[in-house]
Formats: structure tokens, C-alpha cells, sequence
């Protein structure tokens, strides 16, 4: 036992987004090899209904708490939850996420794209009359995937550091993020370098890529273009945790791509089960003490960034 008490074998675990899709059923399977979970979700009420569904299927120690990443007293509120409950934290895994686009569902839906154009980017321009790409949206997008993550991540950090044999941070990213898929060389190699990879210099190109949002100049300074500031904020989640893992060795902090998975993130479009798009992130959670760090995994396996 530890000193106040917590069985250290027990472990903890905050899930954000967790009222419906990836975000559930990555709760449910880390409840199923025993980890207690607090399922987090911005809407009160199916946070609760989440959690009383996995009460009915047997996770019992599955807890809810209140969050909407995009306020700092909810973050707060949240992590004096974990720290009187359980006084530590072994897990966080960002799952919360926003699209950054307004969608005509019913029109994408007609347009019936096969799954390799979407996943390739050759659609890009099939959406563009059913897929808006607003400043409002934009904003709303970088502050919840990757501004969210950095704000709720600083706040746990003094509970992770708690965590006996350090703690695993996942933070679920999209192959959306991915470097290659960045048209400009001059922003691929700044967020690629990790040996001048930081938070400012993060913010730096956050900045830049709004304002050519607004003055509608991405496609001249070579912003990705399908699904562009969804794209952007996972690009930027994945240099996050490269200079978080830096900062923390102890910890094993990596991001993940769950695959392509059915969502009501992507409106339904995506081919794989739920069941599918959780492995990935609870294999990152569930790492040994000697596992990767600040790496990227697609799906289970690692990969490029």
C-alpha cells in the first residue's frame, strides 16, 4: 500500500470524450482489465447514461465526471475530483475531439464517397459544396483537439507524476495529422524537427494557419485542404507529445490514429468497428514501463509521423 492508502497495482485512468464511440469503448476495455475509469464527457446527462450503461454490462468502478476541455474550471474541477478520489492518476487518454467544419450530413451522405478516396484525400474537392470550412469552426476545432488537450494535460501533470511506475499519456490522433500529408516543405520540417519542437513555436503556426484561414490563402501557403483545420490540430497534437515525451522520460506519452472507424466525428463514413478504433489507444494506456515513448502508432502499430 502506499502511504495514503491506494493500492499501488490499482491503477487510474481519465478518458475525455468518453460518452459515445472510440471514447467508450476505450473506457470499457480498460474497465475490463481492471483499471478504474472516469468516463468524462461535456454533456451531464450522457456522461451519465455512458456510465449506467457499463454499470448494467458489470464495470462497476466505472465513475463520471463532468468535462468540457474547453474550460479551464471544469479542468479544474475535474482534476480536484481525482485528487481527493484517488489521489493519483496513471492514465489520461485525450480522446475528445471536434470536426472544425460545418457538414451537410444528408448531402454527404448522396455524394456516397468510397472509403479509399476519403482516406487518401482525393475527395477533397467532391465535399467542398457540402463541407464548409468556417473561422468559428476552425477556432472551436484547434481549441478542443489541441489547445484542450494542452490545457487539461498541464493540469493533471502533477497527479500523472504521482503515478507509480509512470504514467502513460495517449493522445488519440488521425492520420489526418500525418507530416507527408502537409504540401508545404517549410511547415512539415518546423513541426518534424524535434530538436526545436516547442509549445511557442506550436503556437507560432497555429497562428499563421488562421490567419490564412481568414484571408483564405491556405492553399497558396500550402495548408492541408481536406479537412484543413482538423488536420492542423492533430498535426500539432502529435508535435505536443513529441515534446511532452522529451520533457517527461518517465512517462510513456505516444499519440495514435484509431484507424478509420464509424463515428459520429466523421458522420458516419468510417468502415471499422469501435471495438477496432479502441485497441489502439488502450494499447498506448497499457504500455510496459519499457514500452515506446513520444512515438506515433497507427492503429497498433508504430509508424511515421
Amino acid at each position: 500500500m502506499e502511504p495514503n492508502g491506494k493500492d499501488v497495482a490499482e491503477k487510474y485512468a481519465v478518458v475525455t470524450g468518453a460518452n459515445k464511440g472510440i471514447g467508450l469503448e476505450t473506457v470499457r476495455q480498460l474497465a475490463s482489465t481492471g483499471v478504474k475509469v472516469v468516463l468524462t464527457a461535456r454533456d451531464e446527462n450522457r456522461g451519465m447514461d455512458a456510465t449506467s450503461k457499463l454499470h448494467q454490462m458489470g464495470f462497476t468502478d466505472v465513475v463520471f465526471h463532468q468535462l468540457d476541455v474547453l474550460d479551464p474550471l471544469s479542468i479544474q474541477f475535474l482534476a480536484k475530483f481525482i485528487q481527493d478520489r484517488y489521489g493519483r492518476l496513471d492514465i489520461l487518454v485525450n480522446n475528445a475531439a471536434a470536426s472544425g467544419v460545418v457538414v451537410d450530413e444528408h448531402g454527404l451522405r448522396a455524394l456516397n464517397i468510397d472509403p479509399v478516396s476519403w482516406l487518401s484525400g482525393k475527395a477533397t474537392n467532391v465535399v467542398q459544396d457540402v463541407m464548409k470550412q468556417t473561422y468559428q469552426a476552425a477556432q472551436i476545432c484547434l481549441n478542443t483537439n489541441y489547445y484542450g488537450v494542452k490545457r487539461l494535460t498541464e493540469e493533471l501533470l502533477p497527479l500523472l507524476q504521482l503515478s507509480p511506475s509512470g504514467a502513460r499519456i495517449v493522445n488519440v490522433s488521425s492520420l489526418r495529422g500525418e507530416l507527408w500529408r502537409i504540401p508545404s516543405e517549410k511547415i512539415r520540417q518546423e513541426l518534424g524537427d524535434i530538436e526545436t519542437l516547442s509549445v511557442d513555436k506550436v503556437d507560432v503556426i497555429l497562428q499563421k494557419f488562421l490567419h490564412d484561414l481568414k484571408e483564405g490563402a491556405l492553399e497558396a501557403n500550402g495548408w492541408p485542404m481536406m479537412l484543413p483545420a482538423y488536420a492542423m490540430s492533430k498535426a500539432t497534437l502529435n508535435a505536443y507529445t513529441r515534446i511532452i515525451a522529451k520533457k517527461y522520460p518517465n512517462m510513456r506519452i505516444n499519440c495514435v490514429h484509431p484507424g478509420y472507424i464509424d463515428t459520429d466525428l466523421n458522420w458516419h463514413t468510417g468502415i471499422q468497428p469501435v471495438e477496432e478504433g479502441a485497441r489502439g489507444p488502450v494499447k498506448c494506456a497499457l504500455l510496459p514501463d519499457d514500452g515506446p515513448t513520444g512515438c506515433y502508432f497507427d492503429q497498433t502499430e508504430l509508424a511515421a509521423f
